[in-house]
């Protein structure tokens, strides 16, 4: 009698597709954890992540330049993607621009420096591998499942935030970076979120 023999799924007991974005409380239960850890360049990381969505290899390649003027953290900044080689401007809030500041004053960094630095000696600042880990562990600080955030989850909080609250697509799609509205409402998921909440909305 012949047997056959099952190979496991890959992807079983894994989170697959795309990464959900942090809700408002998840945001700010991370913030007060870096605040209390004293993670100075963390906390500066993650403000900046949430505020430009950017890419995390745009993020990780950022140089003091690009964020500041003189002695003075920006409101606005504006670089050049590396996926698309296309310009792109964000907004440093209050809060980040005071978290930027507080991290440009702890490392004593210079003008042309990379704004976050490796630690490792084969790279000139964080890679996006890092990067990835240490947003599982600001995760699971918070009390979130680590495997289901990353990267991308960081760049679609804030986008995913605006439009809920404008419907204003072309705006997410210019913050975001996007050549095409059809790459934003593919990003955000935003049909199919949109149509579960008619759904839930409507009861028979």
């Amino acid at each position: 009698m012949k047997t056959e023999q099952f190979r496991e799924a890959w992807n079983k007991g894994k989170l697959v597709g795309q990464k959900p974005p942090l809700k408002p409380k998840d945001v700010w239960a991370i913030r007060i954890y870096l605040q209390n850890a004293h993670a100075v360049r963390d906390l500066a990381l993650f403000n900046l992540a949430i505020d430009s969505k950017l890419r995390g290899c745009d993020l990780v390649s950022l140089r003091v330049r690009d964020v500041t003027h003189g002695n003075q953290v920006l409101a606005r900044a504006q670089v050049i993607q590396r996926k698309t080689q296309r310009p792109v401007q964000f907004e440093l809030t209050e809060s980040t621009r005071e978290a930027v500041g507080a991290w440009l004053e702890k490392a004593a960094l210079r003008s042309e420096q990379y704004l976050f630095p490796s630690r490792l000696l084969a790279s000139p600042h964080l890679s996006t591998r890092q990067y990835a880990r240490m947003i599982r562990r600001w995760a699971d600080a918070a009390g979130l499942d680590p495997t289901a955030y990353g990267t991308h989850s960081m760049r679609r909080t804030k986008a995913t935030l605006i439009y809920k609250r404008t419907k204003n697509l072309r705006a997410v799609q210019l913050l975001l970076g996007h050549s095409k509205i059809e790459s934003t409402i593919r990003y955000l998921g935003i049909e199919v979120d949109d149509a579960l909440e008619i759904s839930e909305q409507t009861e028979i």
